[in-house]
């Protein structure tokens, strides 16, 4: 059944291509991106809840994807401490960048929300500070490198008691 309708399939283009005057090296040319098109495209877009809490913890400490993926980051300080002495963020980093070095200079920076804009181009993507029950989002693409990429929050001493992560691009 397969082959009849393959057949069908393939004497209506050859009808097309005819009444319509087309080159077949055109109809080929198309047929060629279009298929090419559809194995290349980008794998689907992926959103991440992440919360942040007083504990200095993030509920996701891995995420994965696939090189090129869109991904939208969603994160939820859900604690009850000010944001002037527990904020909370989320801070990606480019391949091979010492999360503890950024967050140590991060300290340094309180007037630009611990993200110190000397360190701006070694950030992918980031979420700005958030006090209790506040809520930021970030989307971005995921590199194309294959790797592990390091996600922390920058706030003082929070990198250090363990609020950090990994993105793995695989």
């Amino acid at each position: 059944m397969g082959r009849i309708l393959s057949r069908i399939w393939q004497l209506q283009i050859n009808h097309t291509i005819k009444y319509m005057k087309i080159p077949q090296h055109l109809v080929l040319a198309v047929l060629s991106f279009c298929f090419a098109t559809a194995l290349t495209a980008a794998p689907e877009a992926k959103t991440i809840a992440i919360s942040a809490f007083d504990t200095m913890k993030y509920s996701v400490s891995k995420i994965e994807a696939s090189p090129g993926q869109k991904i939208t980051v969603v994160l939820t300080n859900g604690g009850n401490v000010p944001k002037i002495a527990m904020g909370h963020n989320w801070i990606l980093l480019k391949a091979g960048v010492d999360p503890v070095k950024y967050a140590t200079a991060a300290m340094a920076a309180k007037n630009e929300d611990y993200q110190p804009k000397s360190m701006s181009d070694k950030v992918l993507a980031s979420i700005p500070l958030l006090g209790p029950k506040e809520t930021g989002k970030t989307t971005f693409t995921a590199p194309t490198t294959p790797g592990s990429y390091a996600f922390f929050c920058s706030f003082p001493a929070h990198t250090q008691a363990g609020m950090k992560g990994l993105l793995i691009v695989k």
